[in-house]
């Protein structure tokens, strides 16, 4: 049972892959806590925060009417409840596309060419805003689930699905005829927030998560004639931290760097006469916002 009504509550998902990776962001930015069997409150340790573990889909109607206080749930849940909340940031995983997909030799080749054909979706008020947007009012099939096999058993003549990877399209011998949107992972927060202090300190913490991973810290020894060149490479966040070495003619620079351009970024500094360039991963960290 709930610890007490004061406490910040937190919704995360009860079940599944998203229910994974919010568990391990939380714990990540210290937010320590055990859920015991199928309990639905697990108390935070060391922060008035509780966690309460729900249905993904419920989570954005539960913030936007005040049942919790901050939730982890996916934006195209978000956007389909129309719930009224505030979106305090982009987690950086989850990434998807809700698209509308279609037979993969049909002959519809536009969202037009649906008119009064029919549609099945786990997202009905999405696709239908969507279709309306085209002037191609369709006949809903609302399902939780397996949507992607709807064409194949004559239910549908389309579908609206996210789309990951989209071999699973492929397997149906389906293809993508338009994308509704780009969604991923959010921390949303109810506009009754009881606690937000204790909201703030948590949004702050994932932060230094989120940050953290799309960074690595590069180390490297380069000629100190070369230091500006170096800078201009990697001028980290404020400045790189620079120290002298033992030779005058050399010294050690330490900065932060975009993950996925490390690679270039070590080939750049080879060129101007770097070496022992070293990447380490940052777990946390704290930036000022702005940086």
């Amino acid at each position: 049972m709930s610890s007490g009504s004061d406490l910040l509550r937190i919704g995360v998902p009860s079940k599944g892959r998203l229910s994974e990776l919010a568990t391990e962001l939380l714990l990540q930015a210290g937010l320590q806590f055990r859920r015991q069997d199928r309990a639905l409150f697990a108390r935070v340790n060391g922060l008035p925060a509780e966690i309460t573990f729900l249905r993904t889909d419920d989570i954005p109607t539960l913030c936007a009417e005040g049942a919790i206080d901050l939730g982890l749930t996916g934006s195209d849940l978000v956007e389909e409840a129309q719930a009224e909340v505030l979106v305090r940031m982009k987690l950086g995983v989850g990434r998807c596309r809700l698209a509308m997909c279609v037979p993969l030799h049909g002959d519809i080749q536009a969202p037009v060419d649906l008119k009064n054909k029919r549609v099945a979706t786990s997202f009905p008020n999405t696709t239908k805003r969507f279709l309306d947007s085209h002037g191609a009012p369709v006949h809903l099939v609302h399902l939780n689930g397996s949507v992607e096999v709807m064409i194949s058993l004559g239910v549908a003549d389309a579908i609206v699905d996210l789309v990951e990877t989209g071999s699973t399209l492929a397997a149906n011998q389906l293809r993508i005829l338009d994308v509704l949107g780009e969604y991923e992972t959010v921390l949303i927060q109810s506009p009754k927030c009881r606690d937000l202090i204790t909201a703030d300190r948590i949004v702050r913490r994932l932060e230094g998560v989120v940050i953290a991973r799309d960074y690595s810290l590069l180390e490297y020894n380069v000629p100190r004639d070369h230091l500006s060149a170096a800078e201009a490479i990697t001028p980290g966040f404020t400045s790189p931290t620079v120290n002298s070495l033992e030779d005058p003619k050399w010294c050690a620079v330490r900065a932060m760097v975009k993950r996925k351009e490390v690679i270039a970024i070590m080939e750049q500094l080879e060129q101007i006469g770097a070496t022992a360039i070293l990447e380490f991963s940052i777990n946390n960290c704290r930036i000022d916002s702005g940086s």
